[in-house]
């Protein structure tokens, strides 16, 4: 991949605010994909989101039981499935959920992590953990939104971590939600500088 083409700088063009490299193997992922430089621009943005979550959590509930490495490549791949239906890059839909799944497993990703391309938008289904909310909730703070029911499941698993009553979690998630919005304009700006198509 020349390292002029529009998808190699989505993966490594320094942003504002600079954001982080996505891991290394879903950047091979992306990039044997031949993936829309523009779903490269977004997994980074919320990959670096996602990352910046589980460092808070790890550092204000050390007693929270969750996979951080998961939750940072589950959001580095959440979206993958727009490779099969780029249409859902600039328009609703739902399709790449699945489809993203069975890509990622089809290219040897162990179920686990794989299962990030379905929850990131199921986050209210029974069952979804800690790190599929953090996915959930990088998936939607990068753009500067808010969901109150998802953050709510959040604070209801970081309460009793940090021994806090529910009011305290939420007013510590809602202080860095609010700082890690305050960064959304860079991030849409910067996926928006990146074409649709390769």
């Amino acid at each position: 991949m020349p390292p002029t083409s529009p998808l190699h700088r989505a993966l490594t063009d320094p942003a504002t605010p600079p954001l982080r490299p996505l891991p290394a193997r879903a950047a091979e992922l992306l990039v044997d994909l031949a993936a829309p430089p523009r779903l490269a621009a977004h997994l980074r943005a919320v990959h670096d989101v996602a990352c910046e979550l589980t460092e808070w959590v790890r550092l204000r509930y050390p007693r929270a039981r969750f996979d951080g490495a998961a939750v940072e490549f589950g959001a580095a791949v959440h979206d993958i499935g727009k490779v099969l239906h780029p249409e859902e890059l600039s328009g609703p839909g739902s399709r790449h959920e699945p489809a993203g799944r069975e890509l990622l497993l089809a290219r040897g990703v162990e179920p686990g992590l794989a299962r990030f391309a379905g929850t990131h938008a199921s986050w209210a289904a029974d069952g979804v953990g800690l790190e599929d909310l953090l996915v959930s909730l990088a998936d939607k703070v990068w753009k500067g939104k808010r969901v109150a029911d998802l953050e709510q499941l959040v604070v209801d698993r970081l309460a009793p971590a940090g021994g806090q009553e529910p009011w305290e979690a939420f007013l510590a998630l809602d202080d860095v939600l609010d700082r890690i919005a305050a960064g959304a304009d860079g991030r849409l700006a910067f996926q928006g500088s990146f074409p649709t198509t390769g």
